[in-house]
């Protein structure tokens, strides 16, 4: 009964949350959360950078997979030294991947692509268990289980990119096509249910002047259905069906983001169909091969309460901290805005 509250509790948070995203950060004051002056100019002013809105819900999405993350690996017993190796060395890995990726397919050197990184993390994230496994059985006293870990993290993956478009949709990115131009059968079905985003700063406006226009709400699609996929592979997983958990969040996922791209607007490279949904099929068929290597029945059914007792863990605390901040900073920082700060007295108040 335990397993069924805590599903609960966390269906209820994102639905709520995701209900507040869906209708404010079309906004134009949900871009911009804080601007730095960094340098005075003759005039009196300052130029200064923005943090976004985008770097704060890429943070707390990545910290809400991490948690998720870690709650299950700790209700198997897995390493927790272990996983965060394996979680380090992911991130490493995906988040400079996320803008070299960008760079190359769609030429922009300050934007990210979570599609790519996803592709990358999910080809790499075999041999990465994989190799802390071989060092555990062989020079540590752990064990763990590749399909095990590889559905934690598919699992957690799941959830914290339906978290994570909000900040794609805070920024005005990975926006989907006009209503105006599509059928009428598609014009009925998101009549009520689109998106209007207001604000020349924000992507849509300054790609393809959206700004303004209904538009489909592929983001709160996305939001969606990852969140029900990953709290139904959670819950899988903690009935004992690791390798079905895997199977089903990584093929919905990609399957998803395969058929999305048909819906966007923003550009996403040449051809009709696209080398990030190339990238999605490629990671479906590289998925059940995995499964398929190393499957493994799951012996012990998981434990979430003792997966949820290995947090309170100072020095992990710090680490999760550590790495709020770091993501923040990191996809936070905008490079395609600037501010112009004027700062002053404010006499009446002396």
């Amino acid at each position: 009964m335990f397993d069924e509250i805590f599903i609960l509790i966390i269906f209820l948070a994102l639905f709520f949350t995701l209900r507040w995203a869906f209708r404010t950060l079309p906004e134009e004051k949900w871009q911009i959360i804080g601007c730095f002056p960094y340098r005075k100019l003759p005039n009196d002013y300052w130029k200064g950078w923005n943090l976004t809105w985008y770097g704060f819900f890429n943070a707390i999405a990545t910290l809400f997979a991490v948690l998720m993350l870690i709650i299950l690996l700790g209700a198997t017993s897995t390493s927790l030294v272990a996983g965060l190796l394996i979680l380090t060395l992911f991130l490493l890995i995906c988040m400079p991947a996320a803008r070299i990726l960008a760079w190359k397919i769609e030429n922009k050197q300050n934007t990210s692509t979570v599609g790519g990184a996803s592709f990358i993390g999910i080809l790499i994230a075999p041999l990465i268990v994989f190799i802390t496994k071989l060092i555990g059985d062989n020079w540590f006293s752990f064990h763990i289980s590749v399909i095990t870990v590889l559905s934690t993290m598919s699992i957690a993956y799941t959830l914290g990119e339906g978290i994570g478009r909000l900040a794609c949709i805070s920024f005005g990115c990975c926006y989907g096509k006009p209503l105006k131009e599509l059928s009428p059968f598609v014009q009925k079905i998101f009549f009520r249910h689109n998106f209007i985003f207001t604000g020349k700063t924000k992507k849509i406006a300054y790609a393809h002047a959206l700004d303004g226009q209904q538009v489909i709400p592929v983001q709160a699609l996305t939001a969606s259905l990852y969140s029900i996929t990953g709290l139904i592979g959670y819950y899988l997983f903690l009935k004992g069906f690791a390798s079905i958990a895997f199977v089903l969040t990584l093929t919905i996922t990609q399957l998803w983001r395969f058929l999305s791209e048909f819906l966007r607007a923003d550009y996403r490279g040449e051809g009709k169909v696209s080398i990030y949904q190339k990238m999605a099929l490629i990671s479906c068929l590289y998925g059940l091969a995995v499964t398929f290597i190393f499957y493994e029945p799951q012996l012990n059914k998981p434990d979430l309460i003792s997966g949820i007792a290995v947090l309170w863990n100072p020095a992990l605390l710090l680490f999760l901290m550590a790495l709020w901040v770091i993501v923040f900073f990191y996809t936070g920082k905008s490079k395609v805005t600037a501010a112009l700060i004027n700062i002053r007295l404010n006499k009446t108040e002396i």
